[in-house]
């Protein structure tokens, strides 16, 4: 039986409700997770794998785990899959989809992508084995799986140095969690906005600032602001800080010209660090060229 205090069923019922969508650290490197307009537009097959353990010190705090990869399929088109498992407590969140996606060239390297994503929630809640303080709550005594289905547009344009992207990846509303008429989880819709640019501060030097907001209609605003430093093309190292909850180190190491390693340390500075001082993130990144694409671009993002 899990040993969970009423407590962190209060933290979690305040997660699902205010934080659906997992944040990164490292957003810049998995964005067709929330922007389905960012599939192919990055020459081959890119695919990555990241692991995000939030609040590390609290018992049943977030853990995520993600699989992230898109490809150009011709035409202008692009292809694009996420899954992602969440689990908060007792939740276990399951979120699978697929991603289309749009291009129309502008004119030199400047592009406009558009974007659809669909797919679906799945979500399995073990309240039975928790311990709780009132035990006479019939609905806190029951497990409860449920399975929603989700859609979202998104939209990229994008230079081989600068970026803007703005996506909307649940527009559809959903409870997960209703009790006697007790709304205690539910999803809402999120909108992501996203810029980066790259610095050329000498033929070995690129300078890499970007930013993130994420809000939803009926929470508040969180801002990221990053600034990476990219060396000779393999080795990157940068600072972030999220609004009212943390300031971050990152580095990102190139092992081949396919294969990236980064991981991100959050030193948490909300009210949280009481009980949890930092969050870790480790991500790794596959880029695979096709044989018969002989030109690479030399975006950085």
């Amino acid at each position: 039986m899990k040993k969970l205090s009423i407590i962190v069923v209060l933290l979690l019922a305040f997660q699902m409700h205010g934080q659906q969508d997992p944040q990164y650290t490292q957003y810049m490197y998995n964005m067709n997770v929330v922007n389905p307009a960012y599939a192919g537009s990055k020459e081959g097959l890119s695919f990555g794998l990241l692991y995000r353990n939030q609040w590390s010190k609290i018992d049943g705090g977030p853990e995520t785990g993600t699989f992230f990869g898109h490809t150009p399929i011709g035409n202008n088109l692009g292809l694009g899959l996420s899954v992602i498992s969440d689990n908060i407590g007792p939740v276990k969140e399951t979120n699978a989809y697929v991603d289309v996606s749009y291009t129309l060239n502008l004119g030199g390297e400047h592009k406009l992508a558009f974007g659809v994503k669909a797919g679906a929630t799945f979500h399995d809640i073990g309240l039975s084995d928790i311990d709780i303080i009132d035990e006479d709550d019939i609905f806190l005594n029951q497990d409860i799986s449920s399975t929603t289905p989700n859609i979202g547009p998104g939209f990229f344009y994008y230079t081989n140095k600068y970026y803007v992207s703005l996506s909307v990846p649940n527009l559809l509303s959903s409870v997960h969690l209703d009790s006697d008429g007790r709304n205690i989880g539910s999803e809402t819709q999120h909108y992501f906005l996203t810029g980066g640019y790259v610095f050329d501060l000498s033929p070995n030097t690129e300078l890499k600032p970007s930013v993130l907001v994420k809000s939803a209609f009926d929470a508040p605003t969180s801002f990221d602001v990053n600034l990476n430093a990219r060396f000779f093309k393999k080795f990157e190292i940068g600072a972030s800080y999220r609004l009212d909850d943390s300031f971050s180190g990152l580095v990102n190491f190139a092992l081949t010209d396919g294969l990236r390693i980064g991981y991100a340390y959050d030193a948490i500075s909300s009210d949280i660090k009481k009980y949890s001082p930092a969050s870790h993130e480790v991500m790794i990144l596959f880029d695979l060229n096709f044989p018969k694409r002989v030109s690479r671009s030399p975006r950085y993002f």
